[in-house]
């Protein structure tokens, strides 16, 4: 193999880009379209969960040939990084050209990640949620909480923001995220509470330390769309059978797993249905709906594609000028 430059770019090269969360969220659309259209093809996630042992380890793998790209996305979710000073969670995202296999870039999986599933929970609350939602909340106040915010900010007309978590500095930090784009913010004394009095839930806490799941989805406000980017670890299984609508990422992923989100029969569709038309994420105003996250290799697809492509032709604008 001939020497090449691979790039890698950081997280601070990617926010360069200026990305929008439109543009994130079409791209994340028409990969999945063309997953549908049998033009751009992905497989269910691969995960290592060790016995007695808090770490996930898992890789997803996606690739499309308009651009020629392939990506893998390899992360590991260990809680005990926080007392080393380390994001609980860590990765990469190797590509490749598709059609050769010869190296096309490097990424770093960590902005991947959160920006990625903003942007998927975004596209779900396109088609699930009131349109002119105002308020949101969160449970759970980190990485995730953050990503979310500003993606759901930049869509719908946010007046208020709460939220609960277990982390004073995360809440702190979420807080003066809200401040600065203008929302004001309450703390809650519980995740049902902040889940009774949204327009928009997002929930975050992947690890609920053995804890008993605290959640109640018949609480939910009327109207209500909740983003359950938790593998609905907070929640009441069965409570997940009184929504009105239940999306999750990918129905063959699923179908493939052993340990389910929920109950299948709960189950509606996934994003695929709800773009195409086949799965109506809402029917009613007064309907209380969600969208349950797995992990979706189109995700980190689409925007690792959206990424490298933006980054190379601000690089033939460079060598133009």
């Amino acid at each position: 193999m001939a020497d090449m430059n691979i790039p890698y770019l950081s997280q601070d090269d990617m926010i360069g880009l200026g990305l929008t969360t439109e543009q994130i969220v079409d791209s994340i659309e028409c990969a999945i379209r063309g997953s549908v259209n049998g033009t751009v093809w992905g497989a269910p996630k691969a995960v290592i969960t060790p016995l007695d042992d808090p770490r996930y380890m898992m890789a997803a793998l996606a690739a499309m040939d308009d651009p020629s790209l392939l990506a893998v996305k390899t992360v590991v979710l260990n809680p005990e990084n926080n007392a080393n000073g380390l994001p609980q969670i860590n990765g990469l995202v190797t590509m490749l050209d598709s059609v050769t296999g010869l190296p096309a870039a490097v990424l770093d999986g960590n902005w991947i990640t959160e920006v990625r599933t903003a942007g998927l929970s975004a596209m779900a609350a396109k088609y699930m949620a009131n349109s002119d939602a105002k308020t949101i909340g969160f449970v759970g106040c980190g990485a995730q909480a953050r990503s979310h915010l500003d993606a759901f900010a930049d869509i719908f007309d946010l007046e208020h923001m709460c939220y609960f978590g277990r982390g004073q500095a995360n809440q702190d930090r979420l807080a003066e995220q809200a401040k600065a784009r203008g929302i004001p913010s309450t703390a809650c004394a519980s995740g049902q509470e902040v889940a009774a009095s949204c327009d928009l839930l997002v929930t975050t806490v992947t690890h609920t330390g053995g804890a008993a799941p605290f959640l109640d989805a018949s609480g939910m406000k009327a109207g209500s769309f909740a983003a359950v980017v938790d593998l609905a670890a907070p929640w009441k299984r069965d409570s997940l059978g009184t929504l009105d609508c239940v999306v999750i990422d990918d129905l063959k992923q699923e179908a493939s797993l052993p340990n389910k989100l929920c109950d299948p029969g709960f189950i509606h569709g996934d994003l695929a249905g709800l773009v195409t038309g086949e799965t109506n994420g809402r029917n009613a105003r007064e309907d209380r709906t969600a969208f349950i996250f797995r992990g979706h290799a189109l995700g980190d697809l689409a925007l690792s594609v959206l990424v490298l492509e933006t980054h190379r032709k601000r690089d033939a604008g460079r060598l133009t000028m």
